[in-house]
């Protein structure tokens, strides 16, 4: 792909702060219309490089483009942003205060009014429209915020940790909104350390870890199936026996882990024939190839960078 046509392009980007290198020479392209997770532990660097993309920080080397501009401010009017660090005006009112967002952002004033009411109402908030920014819960605050970043209808719609501190209710809602924005076309990319939320929404994934890219793959090429000698499967009444499973001659071993359950297969026996023999042995509601998570693979890479990092035995660096 011709990184002119990229929403996002970073070619060896590197920012440090003093002796910390926060982001070391990333080099990341984001398609337009795409729905990307940013993906790391807390303090890999995933802020610092939104900072970055949104010109709020200046690399220290390296190049960047954002929506075909060498600057985010060059094309601030058709992104949405949503900061790690919340903040609203907080003596305005919610409709009057989503209002001037959206005419700061140049949206159409015609119908401007009918947008933000149902935009309100949309995440669950019907009625709070002539209430104080500072009279709203920090899940409300937060919702309220989100809308600021969508109200425009933006390009391209970057958010930081957007989840951190919602309900489940209020995750759901956002998720749907998050959706419906790429559906309408937007570019979307947000970060997260919770790697279902990552596997859920998106089509693609970039982790980075101690400021360097460890990952940048489809969600559905990181997790194909990669055990074709065990199953995976959850139970249609769960009543049901699984000892029966245990005991078919197709199966090493079953155990539960979490809702579901795993089966290892014996050596030499055909995966399609061992499935045919659990569905016979119990009711099931599912059954599959064991795949890895995203969970799986983020923890695989973190571990061994800490493997890679730590000292030899015996090495006196270590006392």
């Amino acid at each position: 792909m011709s990184t002119a046509s990229a929403a996002i392009d970073l070619s060896g980007v590197t920012k440090t702060f003093g002796s910390l290198t926060a982001v070391d020479r990333l080099d990341l392209t984001i398609p337009r219309g795409a729905l990307y997770g940013f993906i790391g532990p807390n303090g890999a660097g995933k802020t610092t490089a939104i900072r970055m993309i949104m010109s709020i920080l200046l690399p220290d080397s390296g190049e960047l483009r954002v929506l075909g501009h060498a600057s985010a401010l060059e094309a601030k009017d058709r992104i949405g942003y949503l900061p790690e660090e919340r903040g609203l005006y907080r003596k305005m009112k919610v409709a009057p205060y989503l209002t001037f967002i959206a005419r700061l952002k140049g949206a159409p004033e015609r119908g401007l009014r009918d947008r933000v009411y149902a935009a309100i109402e949309r995440i669950g908030l019907k009625g709070v429209e002539g209430k104080r920014c500072e009279e709203l819960s920090k899940g409300m605050s937060q919702k309220i915020q989100i809308l600021a970043a969508t109200i425009h209808e933006p390009d391209l719609l970057i958010l930081d940790e957007p989840f951190s501190g919602l309900d489940p209710v209020s995750t759901r809602l956002l998720k749907d909104l998050i959706l419906t924005e790429h559906r309408r076309g937007a570019t979307v990319l947000f970060s997260t350390h919770v790697m279902p939320q990552a596997e859920e929404l998106c089509d693609h994934v970039v982790m980075i870890h101690r400021g360097r890219k460890m990952l940048d793959d489809p969600v559905s090429s990181i997790l194909r199936p990669h055990d074709s000698r065990a199953l995976t499967f959850e139970l249609l009444d769960p009543k049901a026996d699984v000892r029966a499973v245990a005991a078919l001659p197709e199966i090493a071993h079953c155990v539960r882990v979490e809702s579901r359950y795993e089966a290892a297969l014996r050596d030499g026996v055909d995966a399609a024939r061992a499935m045919q023999a659990v569905l016979a042995a119990v009711p099931v509601a599912r059954i599959e190839l064991k795949r890895r998570s995203l969970e799986d693979v983020f923890v695989a890479i973190v571990a061994g960078a800490e493997g890679e990092r730590a000292p030899a035995a015996g090495d006196k660096a270590a006392a």
